[in-house]
């Protein structure tokens, strides 16, 4: 039987100013180039009235404590862009930090996909070091400890079907249990790599970002990410604002929404 061919949408919610060195380990990163961008998002697979959302986002609260600049709410922009809700059942979480697992308590029937060593990080003794938790909310964790107190977590040891046509994939290097996600699309097989690869440049120059976990894994990431996808152009980076200029903008007016599917 032949695979669904699932739209595949992104959600551009929020955005901040970044300086070159702090998105790239070494590769020399020029401290005297201009700031770049970091831009935020949420995605979702869509194929006849079924949706699959990839991570939740954070919050206004969250923008203001971090310093991000919050464009729109990620669920209230899925509202607009024609997503109930309550009608998700699958969500699919990249990893916990705060800027992938936030508003959780608004998916109140969903099923949340996690890798199990992320939670066995997210809530374990790695946790007591400022370093290793700064990206985490605790609440956020909270939430999702919560969720599997209710039985609305699967977890996932290493590969794991969602549907038909969409597997997630263990990498790790950013956290201890970073997944991507593969997606069959009209196009092909396309890899929204997370934060496996928050820039196409972290990609392409092997150039490590920061915040990290297990270097080697993230350097081993980057050939997971490139043998899962159809080609280098099938790949959608966590963070890059090329997302943004690349795909077509569609939905309502004002709705950072882009089709991946329909290049520009």
């Amino acid at each position: 039987m032949a695979l669904p061919q699932w739209e595949l949408f992104a959600l551009r919610y929020a955005t901040v100013a970044r300086k070159p060195q702090e998105n790239f380990i070494g590769a020399g990163a020029d401290p005297h180039e201009t700031a770049s961008h970091m831009d935020y998002f949420v995605w979702f697979a869509r194929h006849e009235g079924d949706v699959v959302l990839v991570d939740t986002g954070f919050t206004a609260q969250a923008a203001a404590q971090r310093k991000r600049q919050f464009l729109r709410c990620p669920m209230a922009s899925l509202n607009q862009a024609g997503i109930t809700l309550t009608d998700i059942g699958d969500t699919i979480i990249t990893h916990a930090h705060y800027d992938h697992a936030g508003n959780i308590e608004q998916l109140p029937f969903t099923r949340f996909h996690l890798q199990a060593r992320e939670m066995q990080y997210a809530t374990g003794p790695e946790m007591r070091h400022p370093f290793m938790r700064h990206a985490y909310d605790v609440e956020d964790v909270c939430g999702l400890v919560r969720a599997n107190h209710q039985e609305r977590v699967v977890f996932a040891d290493g590969d794991a079907e969602i549907r038909p046509g969409i597997t997630v994939h263990w990498v790790g290097g950013h956290t201890q249990g970073l997944q991507i996600v593969r997606v069959h699309t009209r196009n092909g097989w396309m890899v929204l790599a997370s934060d496996a690869a928050h820039y196409l440049e972290n990609l392409h120059r092997r150039a490590p970002f920061p915040i990290v976990y297990h270097v080697g894994d993230m350097m081993r990431g980057f050939d997971r990410v490139l043998s899962l996808a159809e080609t280098p152009e099938h790949i959608i980076p966590g963070h890059d604002p090329i997302t943004s200029s690349s795909f077509k903008r569609v939905g309502p007016e004002g709705l950072d929404l882009f089709d991946l599917t329909v290049r520009i």
